[in-house]
């Protein structure tokens, strides 16, 4: 049964959070004020927080920065995940990823069906690797963040999580930059 191992240590990771929004400001930004909540209180440290407008240049510069940044374990971004016309967060963001998590999205949804039905479709949630920085792309609702933190995050990033965790494989992260990527 998979559960945390108390005989472990916890090891605290550094995450930036980015909230993408033409409309936010650090006075009304929910979902990230939801992300910082439950990151800290879970032992984690804040390494930086932004909000950036819907542009993917804006988006991809600041995810590109925090992930070259060693200092940085992983990205968490709020935001521009639906369908209009300026919701361009997973166009940002992909292009960065040397390896995608599939997994993350099909999970999930899954959750989010549970509390919102089939309207979860209307989110393009995703993740992957960008070099060595774990980046996760949610949706803009504060219950969004909360579904994916608490059910999925809260224990992947938690190196006592059993049967297995992100954090136990950080150190070997690097071994597909280290191959090259191959030539296509």
């Amino acid at each position: 049964m998979p559960g945390i191992d108390e005989t472990l240590p916890f090891v605290p990771l550094s995450i930036a959070v980015l909230t993408v929004s033409d409309t936010r400001s650090p006075a009304d930004d929910r979902s990230g004020d939801t992300l910082v909540e439950r990151l800290t209180r879970a032992g984690h440290r804040l390494a930086d927080r932004a909000i950036v407008p819907d542009d993917v240049d804006a988006i991809r510069a600041k995810v590109r920065g925090w992930a070259d940044d060693p200092a940085v374990d992983a990205v968490i971004t709020t935001g521009g995940t639906g369908f209009t016309g300026r919701d361009v967060t997973p166009e940002a963001i992909e292009p960065l990823f040397d390896k995608r998590m599939d997994g993350f999205s099909a999970v999930f949804h899954r959750i989010s069906f549970d509390k919102i039905g089939t309207s979860t479709i209307q989110s393009r949630a995703t993740a992957g690797l960008v070099g060595t920085t774990f980046v996760f792309v949610l949706p803009g609702s504060p219950g969004a963040c909360r579904d994916a933190w608490d059910g999925i995050l809260s224990s992947q990033l938690d190196y006592r999580h059993r049967p297995c965790n992100f954090v136990e494989i950080m150190p070997r992260l690097d071994e597909h930059l280290k191959r090259g990527r191959p030539k296509a």
